[in-house]
């Protein structure tokens, strides 16, 4: 589709494809364009798993939570695919391949926090699967709450000289210092360290689920295709 867009001078925009609404994928090649290059890129990119482990604190079920966040519009229709990790798997490949890798999803690591039983059946059997396995959950929070910290669900990708980049996504204890500690409610951020940003890196945040932000970045890309 890309080679098609070029051959025949037409825009093709995917910009809600990472991020709903947010600059991420403009940002990312407005930095190649300009001749920087990508080193690294660490991530937050499930509004859903973020504004789950927002809202979990061992004291409601996980499953309420995971429903809580159904019900409110951020997850997919089936839950398992943002549970999994398979939603930010995309993501990041997406954001890997517009840095020049050629990436597949196999090639991405994929650390889940999901019992096995829980991914098997109906979304039905999913929610209760999830309720039988609350002490797994619990003690996930427990953990990182002891040590002062925040469970989010990242990815992360790391280029390479010879173009053998790697990439994984996993939840991780985040501690008061790190740049997502403070990532409240469905939002996402991306952290870009590049050539020119080597040490503190170039930051995009914001809501990344919701219809309605969602709908706003298919629409500006709609309005960004038709200028001539």
């Amino acid at each position: 589709m890309k080679n098609l867009s070029g051959e025949f001078n037409a825009r093709f925009l995917f910009e809600t494809n990472v991020g709903a609404s947010l600059p991420i994928i403009s940002t990312l090649n407005d930095l190649l364009r300009s001749g920087d290059k990508i080193r690294r890129m660490q991530a937050v990119l499930s509004g859903t798993l973020n504004f789950v482990f927002n809202n979990y604190d061992g004291k409601k079920s996980f499953a309420s939570v995971v429903k809580q966040a159904q019900d409110e519009g951020y997850t997919e229709p089936d839950p398992r695919l943002d549970l999994s990790g398979k939603d930010v798997m995309r993501k990041i490949m997406i954001l890997a391949r517009e840095a020049g890798e050629q990436f597949e999803m196999d090639d991405i690591d994929n650390n889940t926090f999901m019992p096995a039983e829980c991914m098997e059946g109906t979304v039905e059997d999913f929610y209760q699967s999830m309720e039988k396995h609350e002490a797994h959950f619990k003690k996930l929070y427990d953990e990182a709450a002891a040590a002062g910290n925040k469970l989010k669900f990242v990815a992360s990708y790391a280029s390479s000289e010879d173009g053998t980049g790697k990439a994984a996504v996993g939840l991780q204890h985040i501690n008061p210092q790190h740049d997502f500690y403070h990532l409240y409610g469905k939002d996402n951020i991306v952290l870009f360290y590049t050539d020119r940003y080597p040490d503190q890196p170039l930051v995009v945040k914001g809501a990344g689920a919701g219809a309605d932000v969602t709908a706003s970045g298919v629409f500006a890309d709609i309005i960004r295709a038709s200028r001539v």
